[in-house]
């Protein structure tokens, strides 16, 4: 319920605070006092748009403030999923900057538009005349029945299953369409991916094929500069070791006589060592070199196949070509895989169905169940208020689609007087006739569920007399279950709250204002006597207010 609302700088509004009471409120007004201000600075606060025009004062922000009591609501996951405190007295902040911009805030959490209309949809309810079509809407005649049977849990489990069931059919849906590509593509797959099998690639072994080809392909050159280099270390007189030992026995001679040319002895002792070393490794060298064509031309044939595939595949490694092999081995397995998936979520999908039709079998159940209980409560509620020939035919009947909340479609049938036929509500129903059957709908409602605080705005245009009384009566038991406010011109009406609310116009300091006023018994008496004869008050009018309130 709404506890208070605050205004600063919005429209006629200056500044002004009011709390509001957990029953029934009245607001009532001269036409043009600022009701409709009113609500247009509530439906601010519930996310709707703002503009620049809402500020009385362009130079200043505007500011609306409105606290929520919310503990009926369950609304904690709502705020967890937002990532907003949780508090069971909630305040509501908009802000409107001269600039042109606007500010929302939960509970002092900065919020978006979405996340504010969201949660406005658990809070208030404003209903004025236009809304009353919503009736006409299969989704919102869905949800009076659903109320009544208490369908609540059947719907959430149904639309979980209906959820899985439409996930199911996307994955199929894609497997499908992914198996019909490889289909097409299979034959071309295995091609590739037996040529690569059969080519027996090795991850590194490009660059070792490569080494090998250019030793054996270059055989006589290798050897002729082996041997070359074995006669350049080899000869008796000038061979390079020979001439490393003449140096060697050369710097022993002279090492006695300083720490430098012993230094230089040990160097050349371990340059003689790796020499010769070198040396037999040159000899081993050139006798493992030898001319052998077939294995040239082998590794030739091996290394013009690598080359192919890499130009086929356009790339320039075997790593790269082995990559490919794996892509190719993956799309030819997947699809004996993809097979096996689809016919897995088919048999998930049947099994799916056999729950939606179970579930959407007890909705219908329920529905048709509750179809007597509906139609005698708006029957006997319309009947109060001044349409005894009011009658319903509620038609459901189940078709093979799965819809949002089930199976079902529906005919809402309305006749209105006696001997008329039955046609759709939307066609055959007035807009006075619509207003009436919404109040006994929303009066039905709230015996049912927890509705949010209910505003209703001159509900009751082209109402007078007994059905005003009525109509006053229906609204007051509403507010037994839930916050009720009706703004209304009519005194019967505002007899029956248990507050009444003055919105009139002041002047100060030569502007117009339009202010608030919660008044006192007194006060009360006197503003429905004027609602009942005017501004010239007669004793008749006073005593007829007091029997009103009384």
């Amino acid at each position: 319920m709404i506890v208070s609302l605050s205004i600063e700088n919005f429209a006629l509004i200056e500044k002004l605070s009011v709390r509001f009471s957990d029953g029934f409120s009245v607001i009532t007004g001269e036409t043009g006092a600022g009701k409709s201000i009113l609500l247009g600075a509530l439906g601010l606060v519930l996310g709707k748009r703002a503009d620049l025009s809402s500020l009385k004062n362009k130079e200043e922000k505007c500011i609306i403030e409105a606290h929520f009591k919310i503990s009926n609501y369950n609304l904690q996951d709502f705020f967890t999923t937002n990532d907003l405190d949780y508090e069971e007295e909630t305040i509501i902040r908009r802000e409107i900057l001269p600039s042109g911009k606007s500010r929302a805030f939960i509970n002092d959490t900065p919020v978006n538009l979405n996340e504010l209309q969201e949660l406005s949809n658990y809070l208030i309810d404003i209903h004025s005349q236009h809304q009353t079509q919503e009736l006409s809407d299969d989704l919102v005649q869905f949800q009076i029945i659903d109320s009544v049977a208490s369908n609540a849990d059947v719907l959430k489990e149904y639309a979980l299953k209906l959820k899985e069931y439409k996930k199911l059919n996307s994955d199929i849906k894609s497997k499908k369409e992914l198996l019909l590509s490889l289909a097409k593509e299979q034959e071309y797959n295995s091609f590739l991916l037996e040529e690569l099998l059969s080519a027996k690639l090795k991850s590194g072994e490009q660059e070792l094929l490569e080494s090998q080809f250019e030793k054996l392909n270059n055989v006589e050159l290798i050897n002729e500069n082996l041997a070359r280099i074995s006669s350049l270390s080899n000869q008796e007189q000038y061979g390079v070791i020979q001439n490393l030992k003449d140096i060697k026995v050369a710097i022993q001679k002279i090492a006695s006589y300083s720490q430098d040319f012993s230094g230089l002895s040990d160097r050349i002792s371990s340059l003689l060592i790796e020499f010769d070393d070198i040396d037999k490794e040159i000899t081993e060298l050139a006798e493992t070199i030898s001319s052998d064509p077939e294995a040239l031309q082998i590794l030739n044939e091996k290394l013009q196949l690598i080359y192919s595939l890499q130009k086929k595949h356009q790339v320039n490694t075997v790593e790269e070509l082995l990559e490919i092999q794996n892509e190719l081995d993956v799309k030819v397995i997947s699809s004996v895989t993809l097979e096996s998936e689809i016919n897995a979520l088919e048999l998930q999908i049947k099994n799916t169905e056999i729950v939606l039709n179970d579930l959407a079998t007890l909705l219908h159940k329920n529905r048709i169940a509750t179809l007597p209980i509906l139609t005698s409560k708006l029957e006997a509620i319309l009947a109060t208020l001044g349409m005894v020939n009011a009658r319903f035919d509620i038609q459901i009947s189940q078709k093979e689609t799965y819809f949002n909340n089930g199976r079902d479609e529906i005919q809402f049938l309305f006749s209105a007087n006696k001997g008329s036929d039955f046609g759709l509500l939307k066609k055959v129903a007035s807009g006075g006739e619509m207003s009436r059957i919404m109040l006994a709908v929303k009066s039905i409602l709230s015996e049912y569920s927890k509705l949010p605080t209910i505003i209703f705005d001159e509900i009751d245009t082209g109402v007078s007399g007994e059905i005003a009384h009525k109509m006053g009566d229906i609204l007051k038991h509403m507010s037994e279950n839930m916050q009720v406010f009706a703004i209304t011109h009519l005194p019967q009406i505002a007899g029956k709250g248990k507050e009444h609310i003055k919105v009139y116009k002041a002047i100060k300091d030569n502007q117009t204002l339009s202010e608030l006023k919660l008044l006192t018994k007194d006060e009360r008496v006197m503003e429905i006597a004027q609602m009942l004869s005017g501004s010239n008050v007669t004793e008749t009018a006073l005593n007829h207010a007091k029997e009103l309130l009384n």
